[in-house]
Order: C-alpha cells, then structure tokens, then sequence
C-alpha cells in the first residue's frame, strides 16, 4: 500500500488531505512542519511528498530542495500544495525539482487526480529501475562494467528470445585436465581449477567479451554481443594471446602437474543470440554452427595453440601473425575446414 506524506502546519487541511488519502486506500504520513517531514522522510521513504509552502522551521522550498539533493529520496515524487498562487513561486517550486504545484483553495478530485497521476508514474520509474537492476546484476558477472553501463543506456541491445547476429566465439580448455584429475584430491583441484577460470575471465572481461558459460575445466566466450563491437574477432583473438601471455608468470603459483596448457578455438559468423532454456530459468547464449566450429576448432588445438577459422582469420589478418594449417578434418563436418594458428600480434609499423 503506497505511503504519501503531507506537510502541513493548518490541522484542519492536514487532516482534510489525510481522509483523502485513507479513502483511496493509501498510508498517510503527517507533518506538522518542515522540519518533521524531513525526518519522517528519511525514516519512512514514502511514495509520494505533499508539501505546503509556508511553515514553521523549515518551509517547504526547502524540504523541496532537501528531498531532490539526496540520491536516497530524489526519485520520491513532490506535489507542493499552497495558497501560493504567482508564477514566481510555481517557478521556484518547479526549480527545486517540485513534480506539480496545486494552489489553495483546491477541489478533492483535482487532488485525487494529481495524487493518482504521480503515483503511476512513480510505479512505472520504479519497474524500469527494478528491471534496470536486474538487467546490471545479469551481465556485471560476466562482462565488463562499461557494457553494462552500454546496456543500461539502451536495454534494446538485449534481444530477448533470440536474433540472429554475427559474433565471434571463443573456446577455452585445459589439456589435459583430466588425467590431472586423477591424482589430485577434489578441493586441491578445484582451486586450481577457479584460478586458471578467473585468469581467463580477467581477460575476456578486459577486451570486452561476454563470458557465456563455463565447461568444466573450460569456458565459453562471446563478442559482438551484447553490445555491438565491430573489432569483434580482434578482442577474442587479443584475450587469446593475452590469456597465453599470462601463463608463464601465472605457473609460479603451481606444482608442476598443475602448470596445464590452455588451448583455444575461435570462429567467427552467424549465430543465434538471446535467453534460451525454460521461463524459470534462462542462460543468455549464442546457438548455431557458428558456436560448433569454435569448438571443434579448440578440439584441433593442442600445446596452447590458438585455432582460428578462416572468417576469423579474414578479419584480423592485418594485425596478426598466422600460420595456415589445412583443410582439416573436424569432427560432425563432411568437408575439411581451412584453419589458421594464431602466433602473435604484428608491430605497429609492421605491414602484412
């Protein structure tokens, strides 16, 4: 049940406002001033702000100001109720962020109408908010907190129930992880395990790509999407050679039977990208032979070799060394498929 403070130091319209406000099935909150109003605002966080003009302590342009000056309030609506009736107090009012302005004497339905208005649009800011939330706390876990401010800006980014789009995919597995599993206790694997995902996390996370899923001892990764990056295949390939990078000084916190390659597929095309699984619980993934391919190509990998396929590759040749391997055969595909190894990123005033 909404809750609707009046600040008014007459009783008699105080009151008058309060039978108004219990008749349509709201809580009143009354304030004999202005200084009381502040404090029941901060202890009671209402729905809405009635405030008179003139009162003792503090009047009502400041309580105004007060509400709309902190974060924690200024999304509380405020109707300013007053014999005031000149245009320089409707400005001032207004000014200090004041949602409407209704002049004494007033008629209930006019009030009824105003109170009813401002509370819609209060539940409405309120959805959007919650939504909004909901929105950063899905994506903040996986991607980087600019796309979730990109995201936040525009919510259409986010095509609920899929579409199809171009995206880039990477795949990320330890080799050789499950023989390892064999001789090491569950706890001690485990660890090892949440380290080798949170470097690899660290770096998708820093070019801009969303973490899809983990598998085990891999991942899965997307660009392009949410937010659209037109040096997609650049960014997974740069996370790729990041992640490698890493590895030398990243070992030193392990015995050597824990110090695994990492290899990686990537691949680059048409995809379909939304909230997939059941109304109660949904991932946000890409589906398609796009996402396939990227992972039978991190199936070819072996000694932390970055596996690219020729699109991806079509698409960075200007920055990177490669090496063409192939046609190959992949595993579920009747014809052998052009891949590239992927062996470093060229000097800036280096020319393909």
């Amino acid at each position: 049940m909404p809750s609707v403070l009046v600040a008014e130091d007459n009783r008699d319209s105080r009151e008058l406002v309060s039978d108004i406000l219990i008749s349509l099935g709201y809580t009143p909150l009354l304030a004999e001033n202005g200084r009381v109003a502040l404090e029941l605002i901060q202890a009671q966080a209402p729905d809405l702000v009635i405030l008179d003009i003139n009162m003792p302590e503090v009047d009502g342009f400041e309580v105004c100001a007060a509400i709309k000056r902190n974060p924690a309030t200024a999304k509380i609506p405020v109707i300013m109720l007053t014999a005031h009736a000149d245009v320089e107090s409707r400005v001032t009012g207004l000014g200090l962020g004041a949602d409407d302005y209704l002049p004494k004497p007033f008629h209930p339905r006019e009030l009824i109408a105003r109170i009813e208005t401002r509370l819609r649009a209060k539940a409405i800011t309120d959805d959007l908010r919650a939504q909004g939330e909901e929105l950063r706390r899905t994506f903040e876990r996986f991607v980087g907190p600019e796309i979730v401010e990109q995201l936040l800006e525009d919510p259409t980014h986010v095509k609920l129930g899929g579409v199809e789009t171009t995206v880039t995919v990477l795949f990320a597995d330890l080799e050789n992880f499950t023989r390892v599993a064999e001789y090491a206790q569950p706890a001690e694997l485990l660890d090892v395990l949440n380290r080798y995902h949170t470097l690899m996390v660290q770096h998708i996370i820093a070019n801009g790509g969303t973490v899809d899923k983990f598998l085990g001892d891999g991942l899965m990764a997307l660009y392009n999407t949410p937010v659209p990056q037109p040096d997609h295949a650049l960014r997974a390939v740069r996370t790729a050679l990041g992640i490698r990078a890493a590895l030398g000084e990243f070992y030193r916190q392990f015995d050597p039977m824990f110090r695994l390659n990492i290899n990686f597929g990537i691949n680059t095309g048409k995809a379909i990208v939304g909230n997939v699984g059941a109304p109660e619980i949904m991932d946000f993934t890409a589906i398609g032979d796009t996402v396939n391919l990227a992972s039978r190509l991190e199936g070819l990998a072996v000694g932390d070799e970055i596996t690219v396929s020729e699109e991806t590759y079509r698409l960075v040749a200007d920055w990177v060394i490669a090496e063409r391997v192939g046609p190959r055969p992949v595993r579920g595909r009747d014809e052998p498929v052009v891949t590239y190894l992927i062996h470093a990123l060229r000097e800036p005033d280096s020319t393909p």
